[in-house]
């Protein structure tokens, strides 16, 4: 292991500055990419779990669609397939619109999961309480269908991280794509990649962290739950009593 920083130990102080900055825009993309899947795709999983018909069905099949086709097929048509038609987008803006909408079509299902977790009893109790159908979803569904969502959500989320090296077919200036130019420029793929694939990992790991920390903090606030009228725990108490 000496030997190799002693051998490269020059080369990673020239290769590590544009990288950086590099996985900086890997970030940026990553972020606002899975903003744009976590709302879209909230908006998909409501239409597709509609009564109508006409809202439900385009839903299903931007879903099937989106799914069934590569994530690289999807940003070239962005990219490129816009431009043909007159609405020309700069590479970040099209890596996360496509990245974005492709996230959105895996994120709906886990809405949508989530949503059907709750029992139904409880939006019809809502309502009957006078809480409008958003309201009901804001304040008492998605609040129980979060701890549902969060895990496979998070899993998606470094998976979008990991996807932004797609963008360097279309010349982003992301991590992966300033990494091409460095093993153009030097011949030496081995030790490049390398740090690059580490540099990946230290941005995948914190988010894995934040999620199991997110998941204890919803079990403990899940604990007080089994101490109120109806549960185990408060029957117990009373015919102990």
């Amino acid at each position: 292991m000496e030997g190799l920083f002693s051998a490269y130990g020059d080369s990673l102080r020239l290769w590590l500055p544009p990288l950086m900055r590099a996985a900086r825009v890997t970030l940026n993309v990553a972020v606002l990419s899975i903003a744009v899947g976590a709302t879209v795709g909230l908006l998909v999983a409501l239409l597709k779990m509609s009564r109508r018909r006409l809202l439900r069905r385009p839903a299903e099949v931007y879903i099937e669609v989106t799914r069934g086709t590569p994530a690289l097929a999807q940003l070239y048509i962005v990219y490129f397939g816009l431009a043909g038609i007159g609405l020309t987008l700069d590479n970040v803006t099209a890596a996360v619109v496509a990245l974005g909408f492709n996230a959105a079509a895996y994120m709906a299902e886990i809405y949508r999961a989530g949503i059907e977790s709750v029992h139904s009893g409880q939006r019809e109790a809502a309502l009957s309480l006078g809480m409008t159908p958003l309201q009901a979803l804001r304040f008492i569904v998605l609040p129980q269908a979060w701890r549902v969502v969060l895990p496979p959500g998070a899993n998606l989320g470094i998976a979008v991280l990991k996807d932004t090296s797609l963008a360097s077919a279309i010349a982003t200036p992301e991590l992966m794509s300033r990494a091409y130019d460095l093993v153009g420029q030097t011949w030496r793929p081995m030790p490049i990649y390398l740090v690059v694939a580490v540099m990946y990992m230290a941005m995948c790991l914190p988010l894995g962290q934040l999620v199991r920390r997110l998941e204890r903090s919803v079990k403990r606030s899940d604990a007080p739950a089994a101490k109120t009228p109806g549960s185990a725990g408060w029957g117990q108490r009373v015919s102990a009593a």
